[in-house]
């Protein structure tokens, strides 16, 4: 009995050694490593600087720069959590397609057309009480979103099309079609001949948080429905059967077809959701900052939700992370470029570095070997 007991409470031991393995290697994952590869990217980024004939001084003082334009003030913090906002949101939408084993690269395309029928649902409900009409607007974007991105779904599913190609093609189909829906009119605004939408109605707008102390703080309650999509998309892929089936097709599609999943349906109930966060993330651009369509109103947002669902390593919390480094960067690169006169290009090298060093763990462990445990294998060395 007493061995009995003994091997339990190694057993339970062993296990809860096990999780703690896993989490600490989740905290690096999710964690060190980004932050690593933050600091990797900045020096390098310096070093650019120096290399075209940057000085020193210049260069301190734009990093300082950068500091103060994403959270040297109230302002500055207003700006970085409204440009993560919409990054986050698609990232979200990207992460899941990802962990789903879908490289779904449409969230572009996704969200200029659930931006673009947010606008719609907007001024076309106009008379609506906001607290019925801005879920309507909101909603209107994450159904056309999800339905855009179900075409490359069901392709995938039916005809084995690779989603890469067909989000790609979607994406250059959204961009004709806004152009093209932008000079209709009854979308247009009334006297102009360029393509701009009209205006979308207060109760369809998403309210300033902060312009009670300055109307100028453009932050806005779309940080609320980014919050909530986080733990949402945690609960789905954590909590919930299709979560699990999501990642279990995402690990092995084999395996999953095997057990009894039905993978047409993962694929297009994956790329759905993904698109509706990619749509609720172009109708927060235009409810909360735009207030109206334009031709290429998402500014690439859909292309650095990329970046930003690879950085977080497509879990939730990461995403949530490097969508607020993103906008911070974003924010604080404008600065940059007022104070201390260097070019904004310089914001995009530095993410592209960071992305670099994040899809290279190993040699981020490398430069920073201090920075990481060093796990023991069998025969008790290091490794």
């Amino acid at each position: 009995m007493s061995e009995n007991l003994n091997d339990k409470l190694d057993t339970a031991t062993q296990t809860l050694l096990q999780r703690t393995t896993r989490g600490r290697q989740d905290f690096e994952t999710l964690v060190i490593v980004p932050i690593f590869a933050v600091i990797a990217a900045l020096f390098l980024g310096g070093l650019i600087m120096l290399a075209t004939n940057v000085d020193l001084a210049t260069i301190g003082e734009s990093y300082l720069a950068l500091a103060r334009g994403s959270v040297g003030s109230l302002s500055a913090i207003s700006e970085t959590l409204t440009a993560a906002i919409p990054l986050v949101l698609a990232g979200l939408g990207l992460a899941l397609g990802f962990r789903a084993g879908l490289f779904n690269i449409g969230a572009e395309g996704q969200l200029l057309l659930g931006g673009m029928a947010a606008v719609m649902a907007g001024f076309m409900l106009e008379g609506l009480p906001w607290i019925i009409h801005l879920p309507l607007a909101l909603l209107a974007g994450a159904l056309v979103g999800a339905l855009y991105a179900s075409i490359a779904g069901w392709l995938k599913a039916s005809t084995g099309a690779h989603e890469v190609i067909s989000t790609i093609m979607l994406n250059l189909i959204s961009f004709r079609l806004l152009d093209y829906l932008l000079r209709q009119p009854f979308i247009q605004k009334e006297g102009r001949a360029d393509p701009i939408s009209k205006s979308v109605p207060d109760s369809a707008e998403l309210p300033r948080l902060l312009e009670w102390l300055d109307p100028n703080l453009r932050l806005h309650a779309g940080v609320f429905l980014m919050l909530a999509a986080v733990a949402f998309v945690y609960w789905l892929l954590f909590r919930s059967k299709i979560g699990f089936a999501f990642r279990a097709s995402g690990e092995n599609p084999h395996a999953a077809r095997y057990a009894g999943m039905r993978s047409g349906l993962i694929i297009i109930a994956a790329m759905a959701t993904a698109g509706a966060l990619a749509g609720l993330a172009g109708a927060s651009q235009v409810l909360g900052v735009l207030d109206r369509a334009t031709p290429g109103f998402s500014a690439g947002i859909g292309f650095d939700a990329i970046a930003v669902a690879l950085m977080g390593r497509s879990h939730p919390l990461g995403v949530l992370l490097a969508g607020l480094l993103f906008g911070a960067l974003e924010a604080g690169g404008r600065q940059m470029q007022v104070d201390a006169g260097v070019s904004i290009d310089l914001i995009s090298i530095i993410q592209a570095l960071i992305i670099v060093f994040i899809a290279a763990p190993l040699l981020v462990k490398a430069i920073f070997p201090w920075g990481f445990r060093q796990r023991k294998n069998a025969k008790g060395g290091s490794k």
